[in-house]
């Protein structure tokens, strides 16, 4: 029988689904970041088969049996990124017709047909539309070195350097910065730092959930950096609506990512900022899952 396998693969996870002939997902399994840009190809590879190997253990399904997969993977806008990463993928599933998308496209894919916005907040943030006509306007996705806005890295690199300014300032943790210290388990912010200078990507991101409680749980602080973001992430939208020629009225909005239904007060605050820039729109969820879209695509 002819199985696939479906990636959906950011800077913090990779979502992995096994669909069946009939198109009937038998497995879904997650493992670490497969971001090739932010962790090199051969990590992110040996993510893509630690939760391909999940799924197939799940499904009691051998390796061989999979004849195409497809994966969305953020950082693969790059065309060079993306040959090594095909090359990487195809040694790693011999005989598997193997198709790459940037994880625009393929959250794109999981929006449905017609005309739409999708916005992606996750570890980095971007958005991309597709008009009437059938174009395709992106704008984002540069990483946090020339942008990602509003992304989970931005919110933690944000909520640490407000964090380290108020203890520099009144000689005290702030509540927020208390939690930060506590909950990532650093002894200081010196300690903090010199990590976040040296991977950056393995504690910004993390510090989002963080900030997500405190917000939910009425902090100050917390609260202005998720209402920055908001906007932030707004003005990508807005970008891709203007440029890309959507209607002003009735446009279909999409969001999907790791800070997306993870933090009640945010989900309000990015709302209401949408509505601010396209008052006539109409705000949502993927139809399916990137994960699944890619499967689905690799099918065709």
């Amino acid at each position: 029988m002819d199985y696939v396998l479906g990636f959906d693969g950011g800077g913090t996870k990779t979502e992995c689904v096994l669909m069946d002939p009939a198109g009937k997902i038998l497995a879904r399994s997650f493992s670490g970041p497969s971001n090739p840009w932010r962790v090199g190809v051969e990590s992110a590879t040996r993510e893509i088969e630690k939760a391909a190997d999940l799924s197939f253990e799940e499904a009691r399904v051998a390796r061989h049996v999979i004849v195409a997969l497809g994966a969305g993977l953020a950082g693969t806008g790059n065309p060079e990124l993306k040959e090594r990463m095909h090359a990487s993928l195809a040694g790693a599933f011999p005989g598997a017709a193997v198709s790459i998308f940037t994880d625009l496209e393929i959250a794109l894919a999981a929006a449905g047909e017609g005309p739409v916005i999708v916005l992606v907040a996750g570890t980095g943030s971007a958005a991309i539309g597709r008009n009437a006509q059938g174009q395709i306007w992106r704008t984002g996705g540069q990483g946090p070195r020339f942008g990602d806005d509003g992304s989970a890295f931005d919110i933690g690199s944000r909520a640490v350097a407000r964090a380290m300014k108020e203890r520099e300032q009144h000689g005290k943790d702030s509540i927020l910065g208390r939690k930060i210290l506590e909950q990532l388990d650093y002894a200081s912010w010196p300690e903090l730092r010199e990590r976040a200078t040296l991977q950056p990507d393995n504690v910004f991101p993390s510090v989002f959930p963080i900030v997500a409680a405190a917000a939910d749980a009425g902090d100050t602080a917390a609260r202005e950096i998720l209402v920055q973001a908001a906007g932030e992430l707004s003005s990508l939208v807005n970008a891709v609506a203007e440029h890309s020629g959507h209607g002003r009225e009735n446009i279909m909005i999409v969001k999907t990512g790791g800070t997306v239904g993870r933090c009640a007060f945010f989900d309000v605050q990015l709302d209401a900022a949408l509505k601010r820039v396209l008052p006539q729109a109409q705000i949502g969820g993927l139809r399916m899952s990137p994960a699944e879209a890619a499967a689905r695509a690799a099918r065709h």
